[in-house]
């Protein structure tokens, strides 16, 4: 199966948002820091702590939701001139095949570890930190992305 495709930025942010947040680092960090947060709203509610104390520390705590949820994506996404470029892939039997203007790619499929499905893309991981994504809405429709997801499930992580 052959596609070609570019990047959406919204979609793109959204995709790595969903990578960082499938985390279990990002998860386990997020967890503790509203389990924090809700302890220290009950504090400061039965005036066990300052004001101040609860302001700051819910200051702290945006700018650590902002910076996951916007400033890290929109720093890779800048950074990365993948998004900028327009892809051919073939998704076969052997493997897979990412092809540009400057040159192409091979992967076998035992090349990946795992792949996983979000609302826009399909991430393809190498490892636990570098992935390759595939927009969904580059198939022609429903049934070729049912194939793509039945081939991917088929080949990778088995």
């Amino acid at each position: 199966m052959v596609v070609k495709f570019g990047y959406n930025k919204k979609q793109v942010l959204d995709g790595l948002r969903s990578h960082f947040f499938g985390r279990p680092e990002i998860r386990i960090l997020f967890i503790l820091i509203n389990v924090f947060a809700i302890l220290s709203a009950i504090l400061f509610y039965f005036k066990k702590i300052q004001a101040l104390s609860f302001l700051i520390f819910s200051l702290l705590w945006f700018l650590l939701w902002i910076s996951v949820r916007r400033l890290l994506p929109l720093s890779i996404y800048r950074k990365s001139h993948t998004f900028q470029d327009t892809f051919t892939l073939d998704l076969g039997e052997r493997g897979v095949v990412l092809q540009t203007k400057k040159g192409s790619q091979v992967w076998e499929w035992n090349a990946f570890s795992n792949f996983k499905e979000t609302l826009y893309f399909f991430h393809l991981y190498f490892d636990s930190r570098s992935f390759f994504l595939i927009p969904k809405d580059s198939f022609k429709d429903i049934t070729d992305i049912q194939t793509a997801r039945e081939l991917l499930k088929s080949r990778i992580g088995h």
